[in-house]
């Protein structure tokens, strides 16, 4: 018998933890996003965990500016940017308040509200594809920048709020490095930082990093 997820909402110390503790653990809790046409629901299988100034990767590298604002803290906010000129990604903040550490949000099965999902993504085939990747994930939930900074811990109904869930047994939870990020992979996997659930069809391809080609 498949036991019924805790809609119980995260508190706010769940993420004021070191950002590798927060992204696995994340793993088969649930997303709700709250809109005008009802809500629908994401259970999180696939992460990435970026940690601030420690990473090259991050966002945060090298220090604060407009765009990366929210990475700062406090933890529990929703962290939106804006990228390739097209679409948008989601991260959770964690880890204590000025530390710009997040977790993407790379992929997951939308378990509730799947009809207003498919709307926003006509290309997918299947439901399995709704949230198959990172921006795939925020175009299916209706994300962008006019949520950045949203709290997901705030005791009032969000937009955004991250459930308990049904969290996934450590023997299930696979890692390793991140997708598309320059250092990562290769021999030793510098940053192994990428986590999913094993055998899961909605954990998006991995993909190596291509350095970019200059023009001559």
């Amino acid at each position: 018998m498949i036991a019924t997820p805790d809609r119980t909402p995260l508190p706010r110390a769940f993420f004021d933890r070191p950002v590798l503790e927060v992204a696995p653990d994340l793993l088969g809790r649930l997303l709700v996003r709250t809109t005008p046409n009802g809500p629908i629901t994401l259970r999180l299988t696939e992460v990435e965990a970026y940690d601030g100034p420690n990473d090259p990767g991050s966002h945060a590298y090298r220090g604060r500016t407009a765009r990366n604002d929210v990475m700062f803290g406090p933890p529990g906010r929703v962290y939106v940017y804006f990228t390739y000129g097209m679409w948008h990604c989601m991260n959770l903040v964690c880890g204590p308040d000025g530390t710009a550490s997040a977790v993407l949000l790379r992929a997951g099965e939308i378990v509730e509200g799947a009809e207003l999902a498919r709307k926003r993504r006509l290309s997918a085939r299947y439901d399995k594809e709704l949230a198959k990747g990172p921006a795939r994930l925020a175009t299916a939930l209706d994300v962008d920048r006019v949520l950045d900074g949203t709290d997901a811990c705030a005791p009032a109904e969000t937009p955004l709020r991250v459930l308990a869930g049904t969290p996934v047994p450590s023997d299930q939870v696979r890692s390793g490095p991140r997708t598309g990020v320059a250092g990562d992979g290769g021999n030793g996997d510098v940053h192994p930082w990428r986590f999913w659930i094993a055998n899961d069809p909605t954990v998006s391809p991995y993909r190596a990093h291509v350095p970019r080609r200059r023009r001559s």
